[in-house]
C-alpha cells in the first residue's frame, strides 16, 4: 500500500507529512519528533479520535488534517550533570550498596541467632542512632581479650573495633552496622555475637542437643542493648541539655506515676517520677487491640504492705506519661513463664495495632493539653492535603475522560449514561415533532447524523483545559502554608524547649520484631522495616523490608496488617513507631516536610 500525505498543525504551522496507513500512532510520533523536537511522550494528537501510540493509522486518508498538542524540547532548559555519571558495573560492592533505594545487607544466622538479626535490623532503622555510633570512641579501659599490637582505637579504624574493646558492645555494634552499610550480601555478625555472649553469659547459653547455642528472646536481647547504649552513648555537650544519654534523650520518656491504697482513704497517695525506654502491651483473656494492652499495663493492680493498715493491701498503680520521646518502642507481653512445663509459653491472641497511634490519652492532663492543639492542627492539614490529592485525582479522571471520549468516534459507551441519556432525549424530541414513528426509521436517522458526523470535523477534538497537578499544588499552597504556620504557633514554649521529644502526640509505625512459633525457646523471628524515601524530599512508596536473616525482600504495606497474630505465624512482638514531626518552613517561609 502507498504512503499517504497528511496535514499536521502544530503552534501555528502546518507541516505536509507523508505515512504509511500500516503504521501506528508510535511511528508518527517519532516522525513528528524530527520535525517539531517535541519529544513522543509529550505529543497529543487529534484526528476524528485521540491518536495514541497502538493506534492504527489506516482511518487517515489522503489531505486529512491532524492537530499536534505539547511543547517542543528546545524550550527545555538541560542542567549539566553535577557529577559524572557512573555505571553499576564500575562501582564497587560498598558504593552500590550506598546507591539510593539500593536493597540493605541482611544478617546471616550463624545457629539459633534469629533472634539477635531481628533485633539488630530493628535498631537499624533509627537513624539517629547510627549517626551518633559513627563519632563513638571505643572503651579503651574495657575489659577482656584486646590485641597486644593495636589499640581500640586504631582497631576501630579499621572496622574491627571490637577485637580491642573485650565486651564493648557499643563498639561491636558501631563495626557491624558500617559493614552492613557497605555490602547487599548476607554479613555474618560474628564479632557483634560474640562480644555479646561475653558481656552477657546468658546468651552463651548452649542448646539442649548439644549443637550450638540455644534460641533466645528478642526482647531481652532488645533491652540489655538498649542498657547498654544507654551507659556507653554520653553526650558529647555532657548533658547540658539535661540529657546524659543519647537514649535518654531519643528513646527516653519519662512517667508520673500514682500509687494509692484502694482499702483505706486515710493514706497519702504517692506521687513519683519515673524513666523509661519502652511501653508495654500487656494481653489478658479480652484483650483485642494494642491500645487495650497499653491501658492495662498503666492502670495496674498490686499487693504489697500497708504501714496505715499493718497489713497486706491492694493498690492501684497508675502511670501517666510526662515526656514522650522521638523513638517508641511497644514491647506486646506474649512470653510467660510456665511452671509446669518450665518454659516461656507464648499467647497466641490476636492482638490489632495501626500504623499509626494517637497516645495522648496516656499522657498527664498537663502534657496532654499542650500536645492536643498540635495533634488536632496536623490533622486539619492531613485534610486539606487529601484534598488536594483528591482534586488532583479528579482532574487526571476528567481528562481521561474526556481523551476517551474523542476517540470513541463518537459512539456511545456504556460508562457515559449522560451521553445515552442525550440521545434519549433527542429522540424524544423528534417523536414530539411528527418525525420518524418506527425503530427502524429511528435507527436510519442515526446512521445518517453518524456520516454526517465522519465528513464534518468532529465537535470537541479542541484541547481542553484541565489542571495539572503543578497547578492545583499552587492554588493550595498558600492555604496549606499558612496552616503550618498556625501550627507551628501552636507548640507550646515547654514543647520547644525539648525538640527530640515527641510534639505532636501521634507515632508512625517504623518497624517490628515478629515471632513464629509457640515458644520462646523455640520459633523464628524476623524484622520488618519500613522503607525510606530513596531521596530527601521525596515521599515514601509505603512498601517494606523484610528481613528474615540472610534474605531480604519488599513487601507491600498491607502485609503488616497480618502480624497480628492469632495462631502460631508470624505475630508482632516489638513495634518500634517513631514522632509524627512537625513540618519545616525555611527561611523563606517556605513550605519544607510536610506534616
Amino acid at each position: 500500500m502507498g504512503e499517504v500525505a497528511i496535514k499536521v498543525k502544530w503552534q501555528g504551522k502546518t507541516y505536509d507529512v507523508e505515512i504509511s496507513p500500516e503504521s501506528t500512532g508510535e511511528e508518527l510520533k517519532m516522525q513528528l519528533y524530527s520535525l517539531t523536537n517535541v519529544e513522543p511522550q509529550n505529543q497529543k494528537l487529534l484526528a476524528k479520535k485521540m491518536i495514541k501510540d497502538d493506534t492504527p493509522l489506516s482511518f487517515l486518508k489522503p489531505g486529512t488534517t491532524i492537530t499536534l498538542m505539547g511543547s517542543a524540547s528546545a524550550d527545555v532548559v538541560m542542567d549539566r550533570p553535577a557529577e559524572k555519571m557512573k555505571f553499576a558495573e564500575d562501582m564497587t560492592e560498598a558504593e552500590l550498596a550506598q546507591q539510593a533505594g539500593a536493597m540493605p545487607a541482611g544478617l546471616q544466622n550463624t545457629g539459633n541467632t534469629c533472634y539477635a538479626n531481628a533485633t539488630l535490623q530493628t535498631l537499624r532503622a533509627i537513624p539517629e542512632l547510627q549517626q551518633e555510633l559513627l563519632g563513638y570512641k571505643p572503651n579503651i579501659a574495657a575489659p577482656g581479650p584486646s590485641s597486644n599490637l593495636f589499640s581500640a582505637e586504631q582497631l576501630a579504624n579499621f572496622g574491627i573495633g571490637g577485637l580491642g574493646g573485650g565486651n564493648d558492645l557499643a563498639s561491636a555494634l558501631k563495626d557491624l552496622y558500617k559493614q552492613m552499610s557497605e555490602t547487599q550480601h548476607g554479613f555474618p555478625p560474628i564479632m557483634f555475637l560474640t562480644t555479646l555472649r561475653q558481656k552477657f553469659p546468658q546468651f552463651a547459653e548452649r542448646a539442649k542437643s548439644g549443637h550450638g547455642y540455644a534460641q533466645q528472646d528478642a526482647e531481652e536481647v532488645w533491652s540489655q542493648l538498649i542498657q547498654v547504649l544507654h551507659e556507653s552513648l554520653k553526650l558529647q555537650n555532657g548533658g547540658q541539655d539535661g540529657f546524659g544519654s543519647w537514649v535518654a534523650k531519643y528513646m527516653g520518656g519519662k512517667f508520673e506515676v500514682t500509687t494509692k491504697c484502694d482499702e483505706t482513704e486515710e493514706e497519702e497517695v504517692q506521687v513519683q517520677e519515673e524513666d523509661f525506654h519502652d511501653l508495654k502491651c500487656n494481653i489478658a483473656g479480652d484483650t483485642n487491640h494494642l491500645s487495650e494492652g497499653m491501658r492495662i499495663a498503666l492502670n495496674e493492680k498490686l499487693e504489697k504492705n500497708s504501714p496505715t493498715l499493718g497489713r497486706e493491701a491492694t493498690y492501684t498503680r497508675t502511670s501517666r506519661i510526662s515526656r514522650l520521646p522521638k523513638h517508641l518502642p511497644i514491647h506486646l507481653v506474649r512470653f510467660f513463664w510456665r511452671k509446669d512445663t518450665k518454659k516461656k509459653a507464648k499467647i497466641l491472641r490476636k492482638i490489632t495495632f495501626q500504623h499509626e497511634i494517637d497516645v495522648t490519652e496516656f499522657c498527664t492532663d498537663e502534657l496532654r493539653k499542650k500536645l492536643v492543639p498540635v495533634r488536632d492542627k496536623v490533622r486539619e492539614i492531613r485534610k486539606e492535603e487529601e484534598d488536594v490529592e483528591r482534586a488532583k485525582k479528579r482532574q487526571r479522571r476528567m481528562k481521561k475522560e474526556w481523551e476517551d471520549s474523542v476517540g470513541t468516534e463518537g459512539k456511545v459507551r456504556g460508562d457515559e449514561p449522560m451521553q445515552k441519556r442525550k440521545e434519549k432525549e433527542k429522540e424524544r424530541e423528534l417523536k414530539a415533532k411528527g418525525g420518524p414513528a418506527t425503530e427502524g426509521e429511528l435507527k436510519a436517522d442515526k446512521e445518517t447524523a453518524r456520516k454526517d458526523g465522519e465528513d464534518t470535523p468532529m465537535a470537541g477534538t479542541e484541547e481542553q483545559k484541565f489542571k495539572t497537578d503543578e497547578e492545583i499544588e499552587k492554588e493550595r499552597a498558600e492555604t496549606i502554608l499558612s496552616m503550618k504556620k498556625d501550627l507551628l504557633a501552636a507548640v507550646h514554649p515547654d514543647l520547644k524547649k525539648d525538640p527530640t521529644a515527641n510534639q505532636t502526640g501521634l507515632y508512625e509505625l517504623r518497624a517490628v520484631v515478629t515471632h513464629q512459633g509457640s515458644s520462646a525457646d523455640s520459633g523464628h523471628y524476623t524484622a520488618y522495616v519500613k522503607k525510606t524515601a530513596a531521596r530527601k524530599g521525596e515521599a515514601e512508596d509505603g512498601k517494606w523490608w523484610w528481613f528474615n536473616d540472610e534474605k531480604v525482600s519488599e513487601v507491600e504495606g498491607e502485609k503488616i496488617e497480618t502480624l497480628a497474630g492469632g495462631g502460631e505465624s508470624h505475630s508482632a512482638l516489638i513495634l518500634l513507631y517513631r514522632a509524627v514531626e512537625l513540618p519545616v518552613i525555611d527561611e523563606k517561609g517556605q513550605d519544607g516536610v510536610k506534616a
